[in-house]
């Protein structure tokens, strides 16, 4: 069997599956969010030890893979609630019909992770997929074949593949997955991939979801607790070696505050990593040679002020910073994704903000500023997936607040309960009486008009 016969066969089988209605069971759906919990606690170590093996990740960075478990208990919480139809007033002219929103699940969803956070960001999706009822198969990357291996040793040894699977490969097998009919497709990685996806969806108008990226800007105002900002700033660049997608890509500093904020920041990063970060237990490596070497290219422009340093064998790059960049350099023409953070400085707050909006929308903003106008300006004048004011990284980890892009940084909102919409239709359904039948509607219309306009826009 070809693999493109096997993926058919596959994609048929959960087709089967989920028409037998069993998926949109609550009590089904339940026990099989228990059952992930349970599968993910019993192979926490191997878990861990995986992604520690395809990143270099220091422990307490490798455990953040397991965060999925928080959104399996929210979900379990509030799954009674989520999947309970919502009854809505009908207007006037519907009278006396009963109106109310029901989500169904969309069917066989298929779930696209990418390497930086390899297990976290394949099963955070998979559990608003169980929530809503559907099916889903499972496409992990392959550049952290680590922790690709072990998700398909845990997830096809412990679901019935009609229900979830796992289906490993390069992209080829992508691909071939792509060319099939699916009911939705969630991607999380970059913007290439992600319009080649959207081409490939395009056959079918399946609906995705693109959590992709960009170049997040982190804007750093005069006005701020300087030791505060410093280490906020240089943890979330540098957790995972710079390797997060909402990581800040690059700082907009007012050139009134940033020779204090560089002295900061080098404090900060001595403080983490030591004077060697190369031995720092606490820091990672970069994933593979072909990243390492992109990487190495950005670091040929502008003035490096903080680290620099790197080894190809063992695939580390320091903590840099560089100063004297221009918007034009190569390092501010696409996501870095690695641990270099380049700083560019502004005078006024309105330039600050007119080159932000002279680019594509980032997945993330960040401003440090104790001004509450200045606050205000950023978050009514720009526009970014999402925006964190004094401090990193801490949005994506709430259940309560939706994370996703806007523009080129993806569509659609993940977390929390914003995961089981993704995964759910909200089918709109009108039920009328056959107690009595008004005849205004009816032709013949003369002497109704008049009454039939005004009930019309009520």
């Amino acid at each position: 069997m070809t693999e493109k016969t096997a993926i058919q066969s596959l994609i048929q089988q959960q087709r089967d599956f989920f028409a037998t209605g069993q998926t949109q069971d609550i009590q089904f759906r339940l026990e099989k969010l228990y059952r992930l919990k349970q599968v993910i606690a019993d192979h926490e170590t191997a878990i861990i030890n995986a992604v520690k093996a395809d990143l270099g990740r220091p422990d307490l960075e490798a455990y953040f893979e397991l965060a999925p478990v928080a959104e399996i208990n929210y979900a379990i919480k509030h799954l009674k609630s989520w999947v309970k139809p919502q009854k809505v007033t009908p207007s006037l002219s519907q009278f006396p019909a009963s109106t109310w929103i029901y989500p169904q699940p969309l069917g066989v969803v298929l779930i696209i992770a990418p390497w930086n956070y390899p297990f976290q960001l394949l099963i955070s999706p998979l559990v608003g997929a169980i929530t809503a009822g559907n099916c889903a198969i499972l496409k992990p990357s392959e550049i952290s074949q680590n922790t690709s291996k072990i998700i398909s040793e845990i997830i096809n040894k412990n679901f019935n593949s009609e229900y979830i699977t796992v289906v490993e490969g390069g992209v080829e097998t992508s691909q071939e997955l792509l060319a099939e009919k699916l009911d939705h497709i969630f991607f999380t990685g970059g913007a290439k991939v992600g319009k080649i996806l959207l081409e490939s969806a395009a056959k079918y108008l399946t609906p995705v979801t693109l959590e992709l990226g960009g170049k997040s800007p982190c804007i750093v105002d005069e006005e701020i607790q300087l030791d505060y900002t410093a280490k906020r700033i240089i943890w979330g660049k540098f957790v995972n070696a710079g390797q997060t997608c909402i990581a800040p890509d690059y700082l907009l500093v007012d050139s009134r505050i940033k020779s204090e904020l560089i002295t900061a920041m080098q404090q900060s990063i001595q403080s983490f990593f030591g004077d060697n970060p190369a031995i720092s237990p606490d820091y990672a490596r970069i994933i593979n040679r072909f990243h390492f070497n992109r990487l190495q290219e950005f670091l040929k422009v502008g003035k490096i002020i903080t680290g620099g340093e790197s080894n190809s064998e063992t695939q580390y790059i320091s903590p840099t910073i560089i100063d004297q960049v221009s918007w034009d350099d190569p390092v501010m023409q696409e996501e870095i994704f690695g641990p270099i953070l380049p700083i560019l400085e502004y005078d006024d707050l309105g330039d600050a903000i007119a080159q932000i909006n002279s680019r594509p929308k980032p997945l993330a903003l960040y401003l440090f500023s104790q001004n509450k106008d200045k606050q205000n300006r950023i978050l009514q004048e720009t526009s970014s997936g999402t925006l964190c004011l004094n401090d990193t990284l801490l949005q994506f980890s709430s259940r309560t607040l939706p994370f996703g892009g806007v523009g080129q940084s993806g569509m659609g909102s993940s977390h929390g309960k914003a995961t089981f919409d993704r995964f759910s239709h909200y089918r709109s359904v009108l039920k009328q009486t056959f107690l009595f039948d008004l005849p205004l509607r009816y032709a013949p219309y003369k002497g109704k008009e008049w009454l039939m306009k005004k009930l019309l826009l009520m």
